[in-house]
């Protein structure tokens, strides 16, 4: 019902309750004779009138009590259903995630044995690297070993056969070589001398 017809219908039934009400005065007036009867009625007439005027009210203000209590019912029933939307989608999400968690760790586990490998191809190949690297160091230093080691054989090979050579010397040496030796010595020496 509308608001428009409710009130149609109060105003109807109210003034239906006049009209009762003003044809039981009437009648009372007519007839004085029955007081105890009078009384009731008027106590009738006054409950039809009292019962009008509260339905009058009641119609007047209930259609829109009741219009805010439905459209609240019906904000939260739209809220509830919200919510449980919202609950199956998180929960549509988790069982999504559980569903693609046993594939994410396969994909983890590929993942690591594929890191795994090139780790340890990498430190293969640096492993390599450096053995090579220290081959080739070693070998300089075995060749400039060699090079020291010959040129101090050389050195003391000379220093031996300087050390010979000095014996030998000193053993064919008489003092009269000596001073033959310084007697030329000492005239080389004038000539340079002189040359200058």
């Amino acid at each position: 019902m509308t608001k428009g017809m409710t009130t149609r219908v109060t105003t109807r039934l109210l003034v239906i309750v006049l009209m009762a009400a003003a044809g039981l005065l009437a009648q009372e007036s007519g007839e004085q004779a029955k007081g105890e009867e009078n009384t009731n009625l008027w106590k009738w007439a006054n409950f039809a009138i009292l019962a009008v005027g509260a339905g009058y009210l009641i119609g007047k203000n209930a259609p829109g009590m009741f219009r805010a209590r439905t459209a609240e019912i019906q904000k939260g029933i739209a809220e509830a259903q919200q919510v449980k939307r919202d609950a199956e989608q998180r929960a549509a999400d988790v069982d999504a995630k559980l569903n693609r968690l046993g594939a994410d760790i396969e994909a983890f586990r590929t993942q690591a044995k594929t890191d795994m490998e090139y780790e340890g191809e990498r430190i293969r190949r640096e492993t390599l690297s450096q053995i090579v690297r220290i081959h080739q160091q070693a070998q300089l230093e075995i060749e400039s070993a060699g090079k020291t080691a010959q040129r101090e054989l050389r050195e003391f090979a000379a220093s031996l056969a300087l050390d010979l050579a000095a014996q030998r010397i000193r053993s064919r040496m008489t003092p009269a070589s000596e001073a033959a030796l310084v007697t030329a010595f000492v005239s080389d020496l004038a000539r340079e001398a002189s040359k200058n």
